[in-house]
């Protein structure tokens, strides 16, 4: 897979999962997400897609 659709993937993964995390934490907690708090999370995100992505290969037709 070519770097700038695993960069785009990847980008887009981070931001939706630390939405998703962001809104469940207000409503368990009833106060906003740290911002370094949703940067961890994208970050434990991004790795492991990043690294799937990579052995990811187009199939052949």
């Amino acid at each position: 897979m070519p770097f700038w659709q695993r960069s785009m993937i990847t980008l887009a993964a981070m931001i939706f999962v630390s939405f998703i995390i962001g809104l469940l934490w207000q409503s368990m907690f009833n106060f906003g997400l740290p911002s370094y708090v949703s940067g961890v999370v994208g970050g434990l995100t991004a790795v492991p897609l990043w690294e799937f992505l990579k052995r990811v290969k187009p199939k052949q037709l």
